[in-house]
């Protein structure tokens, strides 16, 4: 059979830099395949697939060395509309690829180009968006939905597109975790065909092996670091020497003391077998006594208290929310998009006002402050980096707060080389904002909030976009300020890791109104609230239901084992 995409002797030079980004690429994918391309940021995996798809050297202009034929095309003889015959892409940044004025004439948009009869378009567009749980904004502006839906709408829109090849880049970043499950049903079920080509960039793998990939395709300093299957993959130590998170169940056997080998199946969890000395270590561990994290005792220092809040006057878009939240705590704001948890988070920075209840700040009314004035005790991360940034150098974007509150020119610079070190920013402290990676963005836009060291710090979905080892980076130094300063930090997060690794409690959201306020593990473990927020369950809760133990405590005892491993004050 012959290849789909073929690189030989591959390489790739951005014209603004002074070094290669692809090195030395010889890759065969053939069809029907479903592979993953796997990688932290600034592995290559990106401009590989920008390769594939023509956007290099099209749109972004470089030096190429050797071959790479996409369905026989050389494509660097080829144009972007050549190759867009036999390749579509989904691109991470969702608004990059809006071109209709109504998310119905997005997702038609591929159906026009081939002039598909309106009789026969109407009806599809409308399958297309079901598939997505989009129907019933059809008619709205792309530009005005939230972060996940906007990527429903662009997955919607590839569905037309009768190509060969599909690229899908970091699908899963802005969607809720049950949404995520179904976009990787649905590449899925466009991979059983066996003509169709389906490559994945994904950094969240135990999210993308939901459901089976044939080959994994790791990247690492412009270079294919492994070519294999992901069972393979998972036994190897590639994932930590190239910064990449592995499934929790897999973490919890190796706290265990369990072996990798000797265990069938061992990328999915419905379907491994363990072996007897395997299964038994599991069950030691997780049923050893362990003391619980202690509660925190602080003073309140957030109090919503029977809120509610409407947009337009009449339909509510929080209803009666009352929650407290304690000083220095650490918490996880959760529920599916659309649920009220920005808003909320938009609430406690003054931005809106309530409709109806209070809102206090340690202890305080907070209807009288200005936005300045609580802007100055708490700072908001935005979920879309591009909504934040305004300076064309990212170090002068991270210091641009602490400038506009006349500190020291040393302060700045030593508070701005701290964050930037902190965010794995600092060799690009000089970059332009405009010549790095969406995901990057993000780190700066969580740097220039955290040099102000806030009273409280609010990120939404801080690791979105983010690899392993960004993500690491920013959880280590948002956690320092915490331990550190006391300063209570608020996660807006779809991100079950982070829950499970960095907070105590989590507040859920479902439709506008409070359903949980709770421990990490009693929300994970109670499956009304998972179900009700559009969660999923972790891999740890379905790990304890297949050797028959308790979810809450087996999430408990992970969480204790890891405080421990962190250095923490639990004991054994």
């Amino acid at each position: 059979m012959e290849p789909i995409i073929s690189f030989k002797n591959f390489g790739f030079k951005y014209k603004t830099q002074s070094s290669p980004t692809l090195f030395d690429i010889n890759l065969d994918i053939y069809p029907g395949q479903k592979v993953l391309i796997l990688g932290a940021s600034g592995s290559g995996k990106s401009t590989l697939c920008n390769c594939i798809n023509g956007l290099i050297p099209f749109s972004f202009e470089g030096e190429i060395t050797g071959s790479l034929t996409v369905a026989g095309k050389e494509t660097k003889k080829s144009s972007i509309f050549e190759l867009s015959k036999d390749v579509g892409t989904v691109l991470q940044d969702s608004d990059a690829q809006f071109v209709g004025l109504s998310v119905g004439e997005d997702i038609a948009f591929a159906m026009e180009n081939i002039c598909m009869p309106r009789s026969e378009m109407e009806p599809l567009v409308m399958k297309n968006a079901s598939l997505v749980g989009m129907q019933d904004f059809i008619d709205h502006v792309p530009f005005e939905l939230s972060g996940g839906q906007k990527q429903k709408v662009a997955i919607a829109g590839v569905f037309a597109n009768d190509v060969r090849v599909l690229i899908f880049d970091e699908p899963l970043a802005a969607l809720d975790p049950q949404m995520g499950m179904t976009a990787v049903s649905l590449i899925d079920d466009l991979a059983k065909d066996d003509e169709r080509t389906i490559l994945i960039i994904e950094h969240r793998l135990e999210d993308v092996l939901y459901r089976p990939v044939d080959r994994i395709i790791l990247m690492g300093g412009g270079r294919i670091v492994a070519d294999m299957t992901p069972d393979d993959l998972l036994k190897s130590t590639l994932l930590k020497e190239h910064g990449i998170r592995e499934p929790l169940y897999i973490t919890a056997m190796k706290y265990a003391g369990c072996s990798l080998e000797g265990n069938k199946n061992l990328c999915s969890l419905e379907d491994l077998e363990f072996s007897p000395e395997n299964e038994n270590k599991l069950k030691a561990f997780f049923t050893s006594d362990y003391k619980p994290l202690p509660e925190n005792q602080n003073e309140p220092i957030i109090e919503f208290d029977h809120v509610s809040f409407s947009y337009d006057g009449k339909q509510k878009v929080l209803s009666d929310i009352d929650f407290t939240i304690r000083k220095g705590e650490r918490i996880a704001i959760i529920g599916k998009n659309g649920a009220g948890k920005s808003t909320a988070a938009k609430l406690l920075c003054g931005l809106i006002r309530p409709s109806e209840g209070e809102i206090r700040l340690g202890g305080k009314d907070i209807r009288p402050l200005t936005v300045k004035e609580i802007g100055e005790r708490v700072s908001y991360v935005m979920q879309n980096p591009n909504q934040m940034l305004v300076k064309d150098i990212i170090k002068d974007e991270v210091g641009l707060a602490l400038q506009i509150r006349g500190r020291s020119a040393e302060e700045i610079k030593n508070m701005t080389e701290k964050v930037l070190k902190a965010c794995n920013l600092f060799k690009m402290r000089n970059w332009p904002v405009d010549a790095i990676s969406y995901g990057q963005k993000k780190r700066v836009t969580v740097a220039s909030m955290m040099a102000l060291e806030p009273e409280i710090l609010v990120l939404d979905e801080p690791t979105a976009g983010q690899d392993f080892r960004s993500y690491t980076d920013i959880m280590n130094f948002v956690n320092a300020l915490n331990e550190e300063y006391g300063i209570t930090i608020l996660f807006i997060t779809h991100d079950m890791h982070l829950a499970i690794e960095n907070t105590e409690r989590a507040i859920v959201f479902a439709d506008g109104q409070l359903i949980a306020a709770d421990r990490v593990c009693s929300v994970l473990a109670n499956e009304q609230v998972i179900a009700r927020a559009s969660l999923k369950q972790t891999s740890l809760y379905r790990l304890a239901l297949k050797l028959q133990l308790d979810p809450e405590s087996t999430i408990e005892r992970f969480i204790s084992y890891e405080a421990v491993m962190k250095g923490g004050e639990i004991d054994e």
